[in-house]
């Protein structure tokens, strides 16, 4: 079978369009690194991992769903598996800039986004077994509100409110917007993609849309600050 794609193909398209904007993203971040102080050099440098893996992922989801019009499931979680978690480092590079932050903090984090991504790929490799489907997906939500309450009540929060800079708490405000808003998108996806008889267009339309907000809005953030934190340094210089 050939690996063109159709042009009226619309989540075929939808896969390349991301993989463009994930490389155009990772070379804009890496090039960006030059413009942050030392502290947000790091944080730039995990953002154009996050869209750098995420670009060799959807090349290659592109070509399965061209030659097979299934939803590329297995090579989705594998991306999952290594970019959730450099974002969840993400929180961590800017509350350690700025104080003193126990590593049980991140690794809290860290679990929870495991026991979230573990969850639901559980439930699609094999969703022919609906109620383990759907308490695999309840589970991994409750994981997903856990981070939530981390971000926003909890001690990653307390840090951010005691300690950040401008710069660090305009980005940490934005990213725990994005897990709340930007990650909802994901259980959406699932929900068209599996109730009633299921939809694998929609699922791969939603979780397309999904990572081209949450990856590259997630750098966006990280670089809005780090070119912030900069000019500030130079004023004050």
């Amino acid at each position: 079978m050939s690996n063109m794609l159709d042009p009226s193909d619309f989540v075929g398209v939808s896969f390349w369009i991301i993989s463009a904007a994930m490389v155009a993203a990772t070379f804009f971040f890496w090039v960006e690194r030059d413009r942050a102080v030392g502290k947000w050099k790091t944080s730039l440098t995990v953002a154009a991992m996050v869209t750098g893996i995420a670009a060799i992922h959807y090349f290659y989801m592109r070509d399965v769903w061209a030659v097979t019009g299934t939803s590329p499931t297995v090579f989705r979680y594998v991306d999952w598996l290594l970019t959730v978690p450099l974002q969840i480092i993400e929180f961590y590079l800017i509350l350690a800039a700025i104080a003193v932050v126990r590593a049980v903090l991140f690794w809290r984090l860290l679990v929870a986004s495991l026991i979230m991504l573990i969850a639901g790929y559980l439930g699609e490799v094999n969703p022919e077994a609906r109620l383990a489907l759907w308490m695999l997906f309840i589970i991994g939500t409750l994981a997903w509100l856990y981070i939530i309450y981390e971000i926003f009540a909890g001690e990653a929060s307390k840090i951010n409110a005691s300690e950040g800079t401008v710069a660090s708490k305009r980005a940490f405000s934005a990213l725990r917007i994005i897990v709340t808003f930007g990650w909802a998108i994901y259980p959406l996806g699932f929900i068209y993609g599996y109730a009633g008889g299921g939809n694998a267009d929609a699922l791969n339309l939603i979780y397309n849309l999904a990572d081209f907000v949450n990856k590259i809005a997630f750098g966006v953030v990280i670089w809005a600050a780090a070119t912030a934190d900069n000019a500030n340094d130079k004023a004050v210089a």
